[in-house]
């Protein structure tokens, strides 16, 4: 019997955001296998997601669009910790303290200092960093067996790739619309996070 078509997004997603290496297959057995762990990380994500978007408000209040972008975005996941902390009190877990992510720490090391290089490569981190979220995201999508968590992390997952959409038409607009310049930049970003996502192995973390 044929498995019926499923209705979530693509697992590389569908904005402009293309990643060039997939996730290793080992991952998603070890985020099953840890997911008190993963949650834990997942708040922080979240909770780092929504302080972000508030710095490129405070950083970038002249660019058309941000301003209002960024509040929005700011709200959507600060909602989004508030849902997965509420599932981390269901199964008894607390917020722990932040250790970071190697991961994101590596991305940002790649941003340029001159101003409007750091503008754009600020935007493009962060449209990056939102695809493969979305990735993952939709990993724990298919493989979850709890129907509710299932529902749940497929609908990240397409915030995810909503999200690495509007970063990247940020970038394109700080770039006064030279999409082919932000392209040919976030190529070479995608091929260092590529190289980033090997060199951190694998985590019971969403990144």
């Amino acid at each position: 019997m044929s498995r019926p078509t499923p209705t979530r997004r693509p697992l590389s997603g569908e904005g402009p955001v293309i990643l060039h290496a997939a996730t290793d297959p080992r991952w998603l057995p070890l985020a099953l296998e840890r997911f008190d762990e993963v949650l834990v990380d997942h708040a922080h994500c979240e909770k780092k997601a929504a302080a972000n978007a508030l710095s490129m408000l405070q950083a970038y209040p002249d660019l058309p669009g941000l301003p209002a972008q960024m509040a929005r975005l700011a709200r959507e996941e600060s909602a989004h910790l508030a849902r997965v902390l509420d599932l981390m009190a269901e199964r008894g877990l607390t917020l722990t303290k932040d250790a970071g992510d190697p991961y994101a720490q590596a991305l940002q090391k790649q941003v340029r200092t001159p101003g409007p290089e750091r503008r754009v490569d600020r935007l493009l981190v962060a449209a990056i960093i939102e695809a493969r979220s979305c990735e993952r995201l939709s990993l724990l999508a298919e493989g979850l067996t709890d129907p509710a968590l299932a529902r749940f992390y497929g609908e990240l997952a397409q915030s995810e790739d909503g999200h690495q959409s509007l970063f990247f038409r940020l970038a394109v607009t700080a770039s006064a619309g030279d999409e082919a310049a932000v392209r040919a930049r976030m190529e070479t970003l995608l091929a260092r996070e590529a190289e980033v996502v090997t060199e951190v192995g694998l985590r019971a973390a969403i990144h």
